[in-house]
């Protein structure tokens, strides 16, 4: 069993993200961390097993308050087993925390830091509607690994309008130098609902499948020469420091879900909590269910899912979960997939189309 907590508060609201998210308001509260402590206790029959990692994600986790942070890992220690835990990973930002945060952090129980970078480099910094410079993502991390933080990981963008490959080749070189110990790298992706998107279909923005290729490239060759195993097609890390939680999602672990908008998968039942912060609250302090888009998934959806999420990783996914006939051959003759020992996985050549490349599979 898994445990994911959505954090939705944000300083500011970039332009290009489609998680639920809003500024804090009056709602980063005491109130807020008894909402998701009361839902943890309403679902505790589902979490039967021992957690094995938790994920803070959002939003910013980390713009909670030492004391609203404190309440709630504390919280969850008391109404959930977490004695097993093997890796509990907060999403931080930079600008967002002192070393006295981060020291308290890794007392609360997080072993692992994800940092939302994105990149070093000012121009792209302000396309994306960042709040922080290059120098303060350099003096975070800094600040994790005085922290005592062993296991820190940086996320980076690209595809960015206006980024070129030689400042994504400098974001990829200040990372390195940085010695993480793993490092996502996400293609940039215009999302529902988001500014972006909006910009996007007016043509503002553009949409370049040749340039994501090339961008991609430059980063899986670059981080592999450097030491990162290529384990998923956003993911490197460095031997050891793959992500547990997230390697649980692409296995299909069940995973329980706490706060607004957060997904939860428990075997074939799955349903989305209430988006909507204030709503969330009101419904969990007057006992109500905050479930919605509750659904139970047949087999079939299982399946495709799988193939889907597993295509996407190093290893790749069984063969024998391909129903007939079998796509395969024809994606093995074009060189985009290979078949060994009873799995199917992604060739270099295949790496940058896995979206397609799943589609043509399911």
């Amino acid at each position: 069993m898994h445990l994911y907590a959505h954090i939705p508060f944000c300083h500011h609201i970039c332009p290009y993200c489609g998680f639920y998210k809003h500024t804090p308001g009056k709602l980063a509260n005491a109130e807020f961390i008894e909402a998701i402590l009361t839902e943890a206790k309403r679902h505790q029959d589902y979490a039967t097993d021992p957690i094995q990692t938790v994920y803070f994600g959002g939003g910013t986790p980390s713009l909670l308050s030492p004391t609203h942070l404190g309440s709630l890992c504390r919280g969850l220690f008391d109404t959930l087993d977490l004695s097993q835990v093997e890796e509990w990973t907060l999403e931080a930002n930079p600008a967002t925390f002192d070393l006295a945060k981060a020291k308290l952090m890794l007392e609360l129980g997080v072993t692992r830091i994800s940092l939302g970078t994105q990149s070093f480099d000012p121009d792209t910094l302000s396309t994306l509607g960042r709040d922080h410079s290059p120098a303060d993502a350099i003096e975070a991390y800094e600040t994790l690994r005085a922290a005592g933080f062993e296991n820190v990981s940086i996320d980076l963008m690209f595809s960015i309008p206006g980024q070129t490959l030689e400042s994504w080749q400098k974001d990829l070189d200040q990372a390195a130098t940085l010695h993480p110990n793993h490092i996502s790298a996400y293609n940039l992706t215009y999302e529902e609902d988001t500014e972006f998107l909006t910009r996007h279909q007016s043509g503002e923005l553009d949409n370049d499948e040749d340039r994501d290729a090339d961008l991609f490239y430059t980063a899986l060759d670059f981080l592999e020469e450097n030491g990162f195993s290529h384990y998923e097609i956003s993911n490197y890390a460095q031997p050891g420091f793959e992500s547990k939680h997230n390697q649980a999602y692409w296995n299909g672990a069940s995973y329980l879900g706490l706060g607004p908008g957060a997904v939860s998968t428990i075997g074939k039942e799955r349903w989305t909590t209430l988006a909507d912060t204030a709503a969330y609250v009101r419904a969990a302090k007057g006992g109500l269910d905050t479930r919605t888009n509750i659904e139970i998934l047949t087999e079939e959806d299982l399946r495709l899912e799988r193939i889907a999420l597993l295509l996407r990783t190093r290893e790749g996914f069984p063969t024998s979960l391909l129903s007939t006939p079998n796509p395969v051959e024809s994606l093995t003759q074009q060189g985009l997939v290979i078949e060994q020992t009873g799995f199917t996985r992604l060739t270099r050549a295949g790496k940058a189309l896995a979206d397609p490349i799943a589609a043509a599979l399911v």
